[in-house]
């Protein structure tokens, strides 16, 4: 484990400083990228972080919520916050595929069409692989989804933990990679919105009969589940969008 120098970060400029928790996310994703971060390193505290990035600590809380529900940074209860070092799936990075919607113009529908069918997948294997620990992480987070439906920032951190950990549950490393690139850019669409959401309740109980599925051992009804669940998103999202 390494402390990095306190110098290389970088105040936020001003005029960018109320947009939200995306420029400490921007930053800090740069700053990984770049090797000023790198793994394993610990953040410093949060607050000498947030006084050196010059925003409040809950901006950089939520930042830091952010890469962590995507698997960038891993908070330690009493250690810390880490760059993540990872053993698991590899990180494919989103920026080319976000590149390539772009440029091709993919939709949203087909995007959640990508989704759904590597998700629908990934929930059956994991109904047949899920190791004990893996279902007490999966019934933590919807424990999380269920105290935060008056938080959705928040909530939609639990949401995004609760697929990692089904897909790495999955035993598939390939198909976890994929899902998680895929996600993470629905992940930073839906963060926009989501604060629009309705009904949070009906995400949770959604997500909670995913997990009972993949406890059961049936295959069959987890794909199921996911696949009603991820329908359910995406009209959320829809909805969302319109009172954008």
């Amino acid at each position: 484990m390494s402390e990095p120098n306190a110098n290389i970060f970088k105040a936020i400029d001003a005029e960018s400083r109320g947009t939200s928790f995306q420029e400490v996310v921007s930053q800090l994703r740069e700053m990984i990228h770049k090797g000023a971060l790198r793994p394993g390193d610990r953040l410093p505290p949060e607050r000498d972080l947030a006084k050196q990035l010059g925003v409040s600590r809950p901006t950089l809380r939520a930042g830091i919520s952010s890469l962590a529900a995507v698997g960038v940074l891993q908070p330690r209860r009493g250690a810390g916050t880490f760059v993540v070092e990872s053993e698991g799936p590899p990180a494919l990075d989103s920026s080319a595929l976000r590149l390539m919607a772009s440029l091709q113009r993919f939709t949203p529908a087909e995007m959640f069409e990508a989704r759904r069918s590597l998700e629908m997948a990934i929930a059956a294997l994991a109904a047949e692989r899920a190791t004990g620990e893996e279902m007490a992480e999966m019934s933590e987070e919807i424990t999380g989804m269920f105290a935060s439906l008056d938080e959705p920032e928040q909530f939609l951190v639990h949401d995004m933990r609760f697929h990692q950990t089904v897909a790495a549950a999955s035993g598939n490393r390939i198909l976890t990679a994929l899902m998680n690139m895929v996600a993470t850019i629905l992940f930073e669409v839906r963060s926009k919105t989501v604060k629009r959401a309705r009904d949070l309740k009906e995400s949770a109980e959604m997500h909670r009969t995913i997990y009972r599925a993949i406890r059961d051992r049936n295959p069959a009804a987890a794909r199921d589940a996911m696949r009603d669940h991820l329908i359910l998103a995406q009209k959320a999202q829809e909805q969302e969008e319109e009172f954008d």
